[in-house]
């Protein structure tokens, strides 16, 4: 029987030096929790701390680069999918779990786990958690489902002891039918001191970007795939001097590559497809990698795993087993995927 594994560590093979630079070739190392839980949500603090959470409530965060792993379960929440979680030094962390009304709820740790305070439930009968992000320990922001025609947004600045919703005419409309991805928790992403974007599926394919917390908002509709329920863009990543890249595509369809990755090398003012033909299928989170040695974008979806060394122009397909999400703090990168 193929042993289940809950979470894959990146590891680079890297080229002998000559005077062309060759790309590293790079692989996952797989290690095997021995959970049942899908796991769509990572958070990586350091090279050696890093929090995991999924199904049936379910938790785990590792101290020493993924030797040692502890697992658990938050009480009373064993039927709840934790899509998302953020977290800081010190054995701070944040849990969303999604699900319609109430089980959309955000939980919060500051001894490792040991102990959990639930912090907000979904008061709103249609409202449906997507992720969050944060600019530090202390303020962060949750996208969800939209409601009543606009983007739904709670905002915290006190550590979530309070969240509150943005509210105003000055908060986007949406398209009948359009919506976020809770795929990997990387539909919303903190970026600078105050910047925050919001990407979207459906009808259309869209970013959402505001400079200042969700006070003012430029919006882009980009060429990815898009037209279905099931399509759209999944994750938008942030990488230095101005670049930016999304994936997605269709979840129903992974292994199509068309209008799976866009690009952007000023901030996400303008945006280009990769061209075709895209190695890339489905992919549900990117991640900025920014070692120094071999600074590169990771994608990771239910298709395979892809990185590219050109600021998203183009990739290089280097796995082909199913992963949800990846995560890097410097040259250590994760990823987490379906059945454990």
């Amino acid at each position: 029987m193929k042993k289940r594994t809950a979470l894959a560590i990146l590891s680079a093979s890297l080229p002998i030096a000559t005077c062309a630079p060759q790309p590293p070739s790079l692989s996952w190392e797989a290690v095997d929790l021995r959970l049942e839980s899908s796991f769509r949500g990572l958070s990586a603090v350091d090279s050696l701390t890093a929090w995991l959470s999924g199904t049936q409530g379910v938790f785990a965060f590792t101290q020493d680069g993924g030797v040692a792993w502890v697992t658990g379960t938050v009480p009373g929440a064993d039927s709840l999918d934790f899509r998302d979680v953020e977290s800081f030094s010190g054995g701070v962390a944040y849990l969303m779990s999604a699900g319609g009304g109430p089980l959309s709820r955000l939980y919060k740790t500051t001894d490792w786990g040991e102990t959990w305070a639930l912090q907000h439930t979904n008061p709103l009968e249609n409202g449906f958690f997507n992720g969050m992000t944060f600019w530090d320990r202390n303020n962060g922001m949750v996208v969800g489902d939209p409601v009543d025609g606009s983007l739904f947004l709670l905002a915290t600045n006190d550590g979530g002891e309070n969240w509150q919703r943005l509210e105003g005419e000055h908060i986007p409309r949406v398209f009948e039918g359009e919506y976020g991805f809770a795929a990997s928790g990387t539909n919303i992403a903190a970026f600078g001191e105050s910047g925050l974007a919001v990407v979207s599926g459906g009808p259309v394919a869209r970013v959402f970007i505001s400079p200042d917390r969700g006070e003012s908002w430029r919006v882009t509709e980009v060429p990815m795939a898009s037209g279905n329920a099931s399509s759209g863009i999944f994750s938008i990543g942030f990488g230095v001097d101005g670049a930016v890249v999304l994936v997605g595509g269709d979840y129903q369809d992974p292994e199509r590559t068309l209008g799976t990755v866009a690009f952007s090398a000023n901030g996400g003012v303008d945006w280009a497809l990769v061209p075709e033909p895209s190695p890339v299928g489905f992919r549900s989170c990117v991640a900025w990698n920014d070692d120094s040695r071999w600074p590169m974008w990771v994608a990771v979806g239910t298709s395979g795993s892809s990185f590219s060394m050109d600021g998203g122009g183009s990739w290089v397909n280097f796995d082909d087993g199913p992963f949800n999400v990846v995560a890097f703090s410097g040259p250590m990168g994760w990823a987490a995927g379906p059945d454990g």
